[in-house]
């Protein structure tokens, strides 16, 4: 990996900042990449998950993926502009500006979740800054992981991008050597070993991380006709997603109208669910006994437990499938796992509240999520929440597809994520702006240079101290 690290950081030094030309055609190369192996992609994700559906896989990882490599080629030209500054009138004549110069050689560390999406977005975003990058996915999509560093050897030289496999000590090795950024996707727990690595070299990092991200129910919201984007946040991937609804904040007077709501509407994705190849099953077993454990600590300590099994299929076939039917929790509180460690996984808590703010104050008291979510047609109510809950984002009457707009950025804030990237703010995550002034003649700079005696100078710092 070192060697691979050198060899591209020379290349960089010796070729310099790509060219818009060059980088459109990177881009442009990743982008036939993806969609000519499209089934390729799909039947490796879904062999790597015992059950991922093609249309979750062409929806969520493909297509979110060519999206943002379209809109980076459509917009790089201008991101790639020097944005010019105010030079302050004390210097005149100058000029200043920020010339976006590319770091160097990128480091990204990928998960299993979403193993296409999460690679290649990061990529496309070091590409079109001009720099260099080096990929180490999750050794839990192996065949995923296999494939992308097929495509990406014919796709790009080695000193361009490339691909390292492996197992947790590679990763370790990796998040370990002297990257000009390093941008990890993946749990809290593990970001900050990745960081604590990064910091021997002083290597900046962008954490992608996740967190119990709360969906408030506004308390007029017409949960029989407006609900469902909920179910489809959580239920992508069986809510093995960073963005999925972690827990749902209700009014105590209308749970039992959103639990029977909720039953209508997974009923009307998913007449079955175990065999059914449309829901994904579970990445593998040990992930699924970690649910099972969380479903049975909080019935143990309390909570009421309502599986969604429209098809009234046998637990065993979800056993065999690697699945696991979504699951409701009433009646919960802060000492179950469900409500303090990321659910990731078809479990959905219910808590009550008797006021917004009660309900605001209690996410508040929890550790910063990454994405709010409020569904809710009361302005007060949406600009509550968004003024006072510190979030990555905030998504009203919709949960996940925030991620997938091209022009705003992604990213959290304290335990769940440092940085951004996607859009503009990707470009700029992986460039170095730099600041660049230019003194003009004529240089009037001997003003304020010594010897400082002399009526000219000190009228002139008199009126800079008054004015300046």
């Amino acid at each position: 990996m070192r060697q691979t690290l050198e060899r591209q950081r020379a290349a960089f030094l010796e070729h310099g900042p790509p060219s818009y030309r060059e980088r459109r055609a990177k881009l442009e190369a990743l982008a036939a990449m993806l969609f000519d192996n499209q089934d390729r992609f799909v039947e490796a994700v879904s062999a790597d998950f015992g059950n991922r559906a093609a249309g979750e896989t062409l929806r969520l990882e493909l297509l979110p993926s060519l999206m943002a490599v379209r809109h980076t080629i459509r917009h790089l030209r201008s991101w790639m502009r020097p944005d010019r500054r105010r030079s302050h009138w004390a210097t005149w004549p100058s000029r200043a500006r920020i010339e976006f110069q590319p770091l160097g050689v990128i480091g990204i560390i990928s998960p299993w979740n979403y193993p296409i999406y999460l690679a290649t977005g990061p990529l496309t975003g070091a590409l079109a800054a001009g720099n260099r990058a080096m990929i180490k996915p999750s050794e839990l999509t192996p065949e995923t992981s296999a494939l992308i560093a097929e495509l990406i050897a014919k796709t790009y030289d080695a000193a361009e991008v490339s691909v390292t496999t492996g197992g947790p000590d590679v990763a370790r090795a990796f998040s370990s050597l002297p990257f000009d950024h390093l941008l990890f996707t993946g749990s809290t727990a593990i970001g900050r070993h990745v960081m604590r690595a990064a910091s021997e070299n002083l290597v900046p990092v962008t954490l992608e991380l996740g967190g119990k991200s709360p969906t408030f129910i506004g308390r007029n919201f017409p949960i029989r006709s407006g609900l469902g984007g909920l179910l489809t946040g959580k239920l992508f991937n069986a809510g093995q997603t960073c963005v999925a609804p972690d827990y749902i904040l209700v009014h105590e007077s209308r749970v039992d109208e959103l639990v029977a709501q909720l039953r209508t509407d997974v009923a009307a994705m998913y007449a079955r669910m175990a065999d059914n190849p449309e829901y994904t099953a579970i990445i593998n077993e040990r992930h699924r006994e970690r649910l099972v454990g969380a479903l049975e600590d909080a019935r143990q300590k309390g909570a009421t437990t309502l599986e969604i099994n429209p098809g009234d299929e046998a637990p065993e076939r979800f056993a065999e499938t690697g699945k696991l039917p979504l699951t409701l929790l009433l009646d919960v509180n802060d000492d179950m796992s469900v409500m303090q460690d990321e659910i990731f996984g078809p479990l959905l808590p219910i808590k009550t509240y008797s006021t917004l703010d009660e309900a605001i104050e209690y996410v508040n008291g929890k550790p910063r999520p990454l994405v709010a979510y409020v569904f809710s047609h009361d302005n007060s109510e949406i600009r509550a929440v968004g003024r006072r809950v510190v979030s990555g984002a905030l998504s009203t009457n919709a949960t996940a597809t925030h991620v997938a707009q091209d022009d705003i950025p992604f990213g959290g804030v304290g335990a769940s994520g440092i940085g951004h990237y996607h859009a503009r703010e990707g470009f700029r995550t992986f460039s170095h702006q730099k600041a660049v002034y230019q003194q003009l003649r004529p240089n009037l700079m001997h003003l304020i240079a010594p010897p400082y005696e002399g009526a000219i100078k000190e009228k002139l710092l008199e009126f800079l101290l008054r004015f300046g």
